[in-house]
């Protein structure tokens, strides 16, 4: 398994959570941004820089990830690709994307994104808060801990 972020909107502290478990579990984690990304020396954490553009980085997950790797990302049309080509998804707050799961949340994507285009003001996300941060943890483990076995 490879772990791959989403990394130009993925959060500092879900990147952290990402570099700690990829040491722990000795995991090679890329993360794919159009920008240049800090990250700690280690042998199994490496940045991709891709070119800026709409989905550069998104289609460079698609086309680099395998069958059983793991992405994170909030981006759901991305999440919807992964799962489809075998990959599992995973968001910053912890939810896991899922065959039985990613059409509907892709549908309600969609419907959101109609409603703000007609100029309904929906609101943005909730901020990421500790109870995100620890399901975010929680389930990483419980991906990670089937993934090593």
């Amino acid at each position: 398994m490879r772990i791959w972020v989403d990394a130009d909107a993925c959060p500092v502290v879900i990147k952290e959570i990402l570099f700690r478990a990829a040491e722990r579990a000795m995991l090679p984690l890329v993360l794919v941004a159009n920008k240049l990304l800090r990250h700690p020396p280690s042998r199994y954490i490496r940045a991709l820089r891709v070119k800026s553009g709409f989905n550069v980085a998104d289609n460079a997950i698609v086309r680099a990830m395998e069958a059983g790797d793991l992405v994170i990302t909030a981006d759901i049309p991305l999440a919807a690709e992964v799962v489809g080509k075998g990959g599992l998804a995973l968001n910053p707050r912890g939810e896991l994307y899922s065959k039985e799961n990613i059409d509907e949340l892709l549908a309600m994507r969609n419907f959101m994104t109609e409603l703000r285009e007609s100029g309904i003001n929906t609101g943005g996300p909730a901020t990421l808060n500790q109870k995100d941060r620890q399901a975010f943890a929680n389930q990483l483990d419980r991906l990670l801990a089937c993934a090593c076995r």
